[in-house]
């Protein structure tokens, strides 16, 4: 039975308390730090069968009981928690982003070399039941050669301009997911990107420093071409589609629902909203990606995603950047070199 720590009590590490105390059969949790830990969350945890809780997540990285980390702390302490947690010799589950910066992630990278250690960056849009037969059907050669696909991605409600500010922007903290949904369903890395951006949602989100409004174009390396629509607020909800187009077909799915039912009378035809947020629309999906990365320490097979996942979007997110600082298409190698 393998022993982890998780990193970070917030609302992300709640899910994977639960997640891991629910659905994983090899895995346990003895400790769970937070610097804001409280009688309320140590309760609750304890109640997950979680052994021990702390406030310093230096008991977990210096714990030899310990196998494996998840990191579900603020982003900015994701890559020197990393390289801490590989130094210590363990395996590692990182909340994206891994960093904003290239070189921070770089020197993950850089630890990891030389170690049979397991590193998963938590992309948990990759293990929806909806996208992932999307990615299939493409990867069974379905539909032909891929042309044309199309993510829409779109909140229910916008971020306070209090987190914009420290969320590394629209594009990094967002479109990121969108960045490793393109090269999922690509099967590819994108070459370029272009973007369109507006503040239409919130004036204050400009004023921090932001967009909420976007349409991203990507050349992928296989001649695809992708189109990504980001907005920060829907007001029907979680909006999250996909569609491959190619030479032989399209595949496309839709959002999900608390039901597919369809009322037809007098007054017209309806149907409901899609469910409301992310917690709601991916909790199966944040099970899934957790047991895969334990599967893959106990089978000692590779994590569907790695450390270079973790830094490709990355890579994306800043060239959008340049691109709407800009105004032109900015090519990834750009960003890279």
């Amino acid at each position: 039975m393998l022993k982890v720590g998780i990193i970070g009590a917030g609302r992300i590490g709640k899910v994977h308390i639960t997640s891991i105390s629910t659905r994983v059969k090899d895995a346990s949790i003895k400790t769970v730090a937070d610097p804001f830990m409280n009688d309320e969350t140590a309760q609750w945890a304890k109640g997950m069968g979680v052994e021990h809780v702390t406030k310093d997540y230096k008991e977990i990285i210096d714990d030899p009981e310990i196998d494996a980390v998840l990191i579900c702390s603020s982003t900015d302490t994701h890559s020197p928690i990393s390289v801490e947690a590989i130094k210590a010799g363990k395996h590692v589950f990182c909340e994206k982003p891994i960093d904003h910066d290239i070189d921070k992630i770089q020197a993950v990278i850089d630890a990891l070399k030389g170690t049979n250690l397991k590193y998963m960056v938590g992309f948990n849009r990759r293990f929806d039941h909806n996208f992932e037969a999307v990615q299939a059907a493409v990867a069974a050669g379905k539909i032909g050669r891929p042309e044309i696909i199309k993510i829409t991605s779109r909140d229910p409600e916008p971020p306070s301009p209090e987190y914009v500010k420290v969320s590394g922007g629209m594009f990094l903290d967002m479109t990121i997911h969108d960045f490793d949904m393109v090269r999922f369903l690509a099967g590819c890395d994108a070459e370029e990107v272009y973007v369109q951006a507006a503040n239409l949602v919130d004036p204050a989100i400009g004023e921090a420093g932001d967009v909420d409004t976007a349409v991203i174009t990507l050349k992928m390396e296989n001649g695809a071409i992708a189109v990504i629509d980001n907005c920060r607020k829907a007001v029907y909800g979680y909006d999250q589609r996909a569609e491959v187009f190619g030479s032989e077909g399209m595949v496309a799915v839709t959002n999900d629902s608390a039901s597919s039912a369809v009322i037809s009378n007098a007054q017209g035809v309806t149907g409901e909203k899609p469910l409301f947020f992310f917690l709601e629309r991916y909790m199966d999906a944040y099970g899934k990606e957790v047991t895969e990365f334990i599967n893959a320490i106990v089978n000692d097979t590779d994590t569907p995603l790695g450390v270079e996942d973790g830094l490709k979007p990355v890579l994306m997110g800043l060239a959008a950047k340049k691109s709407v600082k800009e105004h032109r298409p900015v090519k990834i190698s750009e960003i890279m070199g």
